[in-house]
């Protein structure tokens, strides 16, 4: 192996072995496997275009470049072109998924599972750092340096987790990064000749290890230097009290939005349903908080946080949109006619002290709110957000409210939403399974307008598709979620809701999903409790003169809205005055009833029996990341060596036959004659066909005619010619020195002469490898022809 080759392996190897570091921070250990895979083929470009050779800028863009690439492959194919060239979509996408990875680190406790946001941010990561190390130790030749892009790796690490094991992850960070430096070390003394193993003497007069070997060493006391150094922060980095990490993987996001106290800035796409996700799998229903309301009856009553409303075939998420002062009152509900019937209630609510929720849970839809602090309004959602840190915590805050009750007929006679909210609002991605679509058509055959279709979808997921709610399954993510939950017909609110939605808008129908709260359970003295297990997704639909209206396709979940049900419904409240009951608040068998297998960090964070909705960012696909992930970039790794084989085999011969000339008259027959192959394989390549007929000198002179050569270059390879007369008719021919300094003239003077494309035939495709070919076909043929004589031979005889 060359030192070249050996250095890229040991850097690659030494990235690996940092990023290990961060495996107790999630609680799969399955994107180590895509990252080694990702750098591993990043090494291998790098070696490629480093034996082109390419400039070594050129070399670390071609590795940044295939970097990206697989990045989209693995994390962006379906908004990428031919699922691997990222585009805005993709880029748009790579944004989305790192906010939301982003927000997932600010919730989560050690070992946080592992999200697309976080996987991508873990892979991601390790790719950027193996390709720092892989500039530095191998394009550069500076492998002490690379230990600050190791040492940043393994700091991230250190600081966050709980301290348990880090000096297992540091040993086998300093191992690699040691293994480097030895690499270097080899490589440099290598240079100046053979690599003694022994004792004696290196260049520089000096014995190993005294100091007297010159540059040989100096790498390796500046390692070691850079090692101490590295030490010492690795050790002080998690013990920093200022750097002391509280709270979720990076403590609470706090991040706040907008741009002061204007009436500009915006609202980030962050994904609410990370809390979702561990709320309905909780041993204990803690209260979140508690309400006081002048409404008759609460049935209706969900306390809503958020809507989702982009939806990519893989997630839904809130759009990133503009946000205001909060108006007193606030806007008329888009959609909302005079004619449809409604009642106002005042609300007050009470948050729990431990409850931190950046989006303000009220009743829908609000009129007027009453709150101190930061607080922001985002018009098309209808939510007030928490500007700069502002969050729910302890706050207490009266809300005047609609409960919008429309009739059957008014949703049925509804008109044409607006061109521009239909445009938003019924968009689907390509990459959503056609399955969903023809489901949808025909549960809704019958059907003769949107308002019975949407009741259609709403009773075929709540009553009579054969779906059981259970907050245990598992159903992955993707853009294959959708189709294998209405194929599988399990699971719970976050299913449900983003299914009817995704299948809405396939039928035209304007569709987002909202996240909230149901009403709760009286607490007995006048107000209602709302617990973790009340949370809830449902979808919304809008109505052109009614505006946006809740549906309940999940089973046993909240209430069925009046105006979807028959004259006289299945199972309304006998009292009107009592809330219905949910599911949250009597024990299911779907729900965990004890904690015996959870953790106590489980329990502490809140992910004790988390499953992940199958449609939200979760555990990756299995239907594409790994496993496919491994075939394609194999394939395209397979596809590039192909293409790249000829320009190799190429580089290689080159160097094999310019190598140092022999000193004797042994061996300065055989170099001689490699070097002038050298001339007529290069003219070769560059358009000038080899004529075996002629002699050297009359080769030499054609080679010069035809390359239109210049001086220098022609007497370059007149020397190489009467080289090769020398050995080829000279009874005793004598050693000649500096041919392969002439070959590299010829071989430049050719090049600056060619056209572009010719150069890049030479380059990529060179004619010379035919010769390749023929090889082959000649091995071949003497293998055939021995098989031949040993089957033709008569038994008993032995060759």
């Amino acid at each position: 192996m060359s030192g070249g080759a050996r250095l890229s392996v040991c850097a690659t190897l030494a990235t690996f072995l940092a990023s290990c570091s961060l495996l107790p921070l999630v609680d799969r250990a399955t994107w180590i496997i895509q990252a080694a895979i990702l750098l591993i083929i990043q090494a291998a470009v790098g070696a490629a275009a480093r034996r082109v050779p390419l400039a070594r800028p050129l070399t670390v863009a071609a590795q940044a470049l295939v970097s990206l690439l697989l990045l989209t492959l693995v994390f962006a194919h379906e908004q990428a072109l031919g699922a691997i060239v990222p585009g805005p979509d993709a880029f748009r996408h790579f944004g989305l998924v790192l906010e939301s990875g982003g927000d997932d680190i600010g919730r989560y406790m050690i070992p946080a599972p592992l999200t697309d946001g976080i996987r991508l941010m873990l892979v991601g990561g390790a790719l950027a750092i193996g390709l720092l190390v892989d500039m530095l130790a191998v394009t550069f030749r500076s492998a002490a340096p690379a230990g600050l892009p190791l040492l940043a790796l393994y700091s991230v690490a250190a600081g966050l987790s709980d301290g348990g094991t880090d000096w297992f992850w540091f040993l086998l960070a300093a191992g690699g990064y040691l293994l480097l430096l030895l690499a270097e070390s080899r490589d440099r003394l290598s240079q100046w000749g053979r690599v003694f193993g022994g004792t004696g003497r290196v260049p520089g007069g000096g014995a190993p290890g005294q100091g007297g070997g010159g540059g040989a060493v100096a790498p390796v006391r500046t390692g070691r230097r850079i090692g101490a150094v590295a030490l010492g922060i690795a050790v002080l980095v998690p013990l920093s009290p200022w750097l002391a990490i509280d709270g979720g993987l990076l403590g609470s996001s706090g991040t706040g939005v907008g741009q002061g106290s204007g009436s500009g800035g915006t609202i980030s796409a962050v994904n609410p349903l990370v809390s979702l996700q561990n709320s309905l799998n909780q041993p204990e229903d803690r209260t979140v908080m508690t309400y006081r309301t002048n409404a008759e009856q609460t049935s209706d009553m969900y306390l809503r946080i958020v809507s989702l409303d982009e939806f990519d075939g893989t997630t839904w998420r809130p759009s990133v949109r503009s946000i205001t002062d909060v108006p007193n009152p606030l806007p008329n509900p888009p959609g909302l006619g005079a004619d449809i019937g409604r009642t106002e209630i005042t609300t007050r609510i009470s948050a729990a002290d431990w409850y931190q929720q950046d989006w303000l849970p009220m009743p829908y839809p609000a009129t007027k709110v009453s709150i101190d602090g930061r607080w922001r309004f985002e018009q098309v959602g209808r939510t007030l957000v928490g500007d700069h840190g502002q969050t729910t915590r302890g706050k207490s805050y009266t809300v005047s409210s609609m409960i919008v009750q429309p009739t059957a007929a008014q949703l049925a006679n509804a008109g044409e939403p607006p061109s521009e909210l239909a445009r938003e609002f019924t968009k689907v991605p390509g990459s959503l399974p056609d399955v969903v679509r023809s489901t949808a058509l025909r549960v809704t055959a019958g059907a003769s307008d949107n308002y019975e279709r949407a009741v259609e979808l709403q009773d075929w997921f709540a009553v009579n598709g054969g779906f059981t709610y259970n907050t245990e399954v598992q159903a992955g993510s993707g853009s294959s979620a959708i189709a294998r939950f209405l194929k599988q017909k399990e699971g719970f609110c976050v299913h449900f809701s983003f299914s009817m939605a995704a299948m809405a808008r396939t039928l035209g129908i304007p569709a987002r999903v909202a996240v909230g709260f149901t009403p709760g359970s009286p607490a007995g003295d006048g107000t209602y409790s709302v617990g973790l297990r009340d949370a809830h997704a449902w979808p919304e639909l809008y109505f052109e003169g009614v505006g946006w209206t809740r549906f309940e396709p999940t089973p046993n979940r909240g209430t069925v809205p009046q105006y979807t049900q028959d004259d006289t419904p299945v199972g309304s409240p006998s009292d009107p005055a009592a809330p219905a009951e949910s599911a949250s608040s009597a024990p299911s068998a779907s729900q965990p009833s004890s904690s015996q297998s959870c953790s106590a960090a489980q329990l502490k964070d809140g992910s004790c029996g988390n499953t992940g909705p199958a449609i939200v960012g979760g555990p990756p696909d299995d239907d594409f990341p790994l496993l496919w992930s491994l075939l394609i970039s194999l394939g395209v790794l397979l596809v590039a060596s192909v293409t790249l084989a000829p320009m190799m085999w190429r580089k290689g011969v080159r160097t094999r036959r310019l190598a140092t000339p022999g000193r004797t008259a042994a061996d300065a027959g055989p170099r001689t004659l490699a070097a002038w192959r050298e001339v007529t394989d290069t003219a070769w390549d560059y358009g000038i066909a080899p004529d075996d007929s002629l002699t050297p000198r009359k080769a030499a002179e054609r080679i010069v005619r035809i390359g239109e050569l210049s001086p220098a270059a022609t007497a370059a390879v007149q020397r190489v010619a009467s080289a090769v007369e020398q050995v080829l008719y000279a009874p005793r021919p004598l050693p000649v020195f500096g041919l392969g300094e002439d070959v590299r003239h010829v071989y430049a003077d050719l090049h600056a002469k060619a056209s572009g494309w010719t150069r890049l035939s030479a380059t990529l495709l060179p004619r010379s490898a035919v010769r390749v070919i023929w090889a082959l076909a000649e091995r071949w043929g003497s293998f055939t022809a021995g098989l031949r004589t040993r089957w033709s031979r008569p038994s008993g005889q032995e060759g």
